[in-house]
């Protein structure tokens, strides 16, 4: 239990009315989840309006109401509060029901279309390699020390964000990894936390669909560094053009990192394979089972925010050439007769194209590179095509396929991916609805030492179709169809 006016602390208000001293058990803005006691933020999200709940909630016993407009019927036993963004004020809220849990854990969050997953993991694991007690916050899961939960979203709410923070808090947890969206920020979950530093990894075609435009969704990802204290770092990837842009009006100390031109820190690729990398990081030699490009900023990034957070650059070095890749995220298995099977969360046209071009900067090109893609239904339309385009003029032979279609037709969203398709590429290219099929015939086409590419799931091992969860694994039925055809 705490008293109303303690968590409101540092909240904007606009007008109370009733008493501030009653006292709360729990701060939801669920009204489903309302019991005695209870304090209930109205949020007015994309579907549907919190407002419209408030008498529901009261009528399941919360005691307090925050909103952004005064119900018309107010009743005399609820204390009413209104603010001006009931998202900001749910985050401060949140902060403070759980005693501000942020201010003991040296917490670094991290934005950017692409790499936000692997540098998060990644970091998550190198510290605890190192012997901290270590949290993350992630797509993939979220990990208080040892104890590992279950991810819904990019960035939680700010309710469950400080809840997890607070847990940390009770395990000891030295630093936390944080994966920042750029929906998490727009909404505010991030407010009234306190980070250590923030990291931009690139900016790239990716959630038109909320943000409407390139400009709008690069300052809300802005806006992120923008907010960064003065004693926190702010570490940027200058190859790509917005990088600078995020460092226009931080407080923060300001790092920068890059391949291809000068920056605070550099590397250097010295070998790629499908083994893995050798870089050179501030003059010394490191290898790494990551492969790719990509995962070179990606090393580069762990690199320099270990170094900012005080560890030794050897150990740093060490420990680098000791992590493991992150579960769906450029995984591969390769199969008696020499088909190597990868697996990738790629599911925008950048992720796409760095993924292929991998592939293809690796290979000897006597051998076919089969992909397996498709596009996500309810979900950024205007990458479809961009999409199609990309993985039929980069690999030998495609399969477009169905992703998570959710509610809508996976028909409708194949043909989207096909009019990306250039005319001179359209013989390589096959539609196969079903993906377990589509998987199926990519095992059926190739031959010893070619390369399958299954994209656009990655770790996750469901498939959503019509508001229904179904278990698809694509790693697990790529090994079974493999053994199957005894490839």
């Amino acid at each position: 239990m705490i008293a109303l006016k303690d968590i409101l602390y540092k909240v904007t208000l606009n007008a109370v009315v009733g008493s501030t001293s009653v006292n709360v058990h729990a701060v939801n803005f669920d009204s489903r989840k309302i019991k005695k006691d209870h304090l209930f933020v109205a949020i007015r999200g994309l579907v549907a309006d919190g407002h419209d709940y408030i008498e529901i909630a009261i009528k399941k016993g919360a005691t307090s109401v925050v909103c952004e407009s005064l119900p018309k019927k107010l009743d005399d036993n609820v204390t009413y509060v209104e603010v001006d963004n009931s998202n900001k004020a749910l985050a401060i809220i949140a902060s403070n029901f759980y005693e501000n849990p942020s201010k003991n854990i040296r917490i670094v969050g991290v934005t950017g279309t692409n790499g936000k997953t692997t540098v998060t993991s990644l970091l998550y694991q190198l510290f605890k390699k190192a012997g901290y007690k270590v949290g993350l916050l992630s797509t993939v899961k979220i990990m208080v020390d040892e104890t590992e939960y279950k991810a819904t979203h990019t960035t939680p709410d700010s309710i469950t964000i400080n809840k997890y923070l607070s847990e940390m808090n009770a395990e000891g947890v030295e630093f936390c990894f944080m994966e920042v969206s750029s929906h998490g920020i727009h909404q505010y979950r991030t407010e009234g936390l306190h980070f250590e530093g923030g990291i931009f990894t690139n900016l790239s075609h990716d959630h038109l669909d909320y943000h409407k435009t390139f400009a709008e969704y690069r300052d809300v990802k802005k806006k992120f560094f923008d907010e960064l204290s003065s004693e926190a770092f702010a570490l940027v990837n200058v190859d790509d053009k917005n990088g600078s842009v995020m460092l226009q009006n931080t407080k923060a100390k300001k790092y920068t990192y890059a391949l291809k031109q000068y920056a605070d820190y550099k590397t250097q690729i010295l070998e790629n394979q499908f083994g893995g990398l050798l870089l050179k990081v501030d003059d010394n030699e490191v290898w790494t089972r990551l492969i790719g490009n990509f995962n070179a900023y990606n090393v580069l990034s762990i690199y320099a925010t270990a170094e900012l957070l005080g560890l030794e650059k050897v150990e740093i070095l060490r420990l680098i050439s000791d992590l493991e890749s992150v579960s769906g995220r450029f995984q591969y298995v390769v199969s008696d007769e020499k088909i190597t099977a990868i697996i990738d969360y790629a599911h925008t046209p950048d992720a796409l194209k760095n993924v292929l071009e991998t592939i293809n900067s690796i290979r000897t090109k006597n051998e076919e590179l089969i992909t397996v893609v498709g596009c996500g239904g309810d979900r950024d339309k205007t990458k479809r095509p961009k999409m199609g385009h990309i993985a039929s003029a980069l690999s030998t032979k495609v399969i477009f396929t169905s992703d998570n279609p959710r509610s809508e037709k996976p028909e409708d969203v194949l043909s989207e991916i096909e009019s990306g398709v250039e005319p001179q590429n359209f013989k390589k290219t096959l539609t196969i609805e079903d993906r377990k099929q589509a998987i199926k015939a990519a095992c059926q086409i190739a031959q010893p030492n070619d390369i399958i590419l299954i994209a656009g799931k990655g770790h996750e091992t469901y498939q959503e179709i019509k508001g229904e969860r179904f278990d698809f694994d694509d790693l697990k039925i790529v090994k079974e169809f493999l053994k199957q055809l005894q490839k």
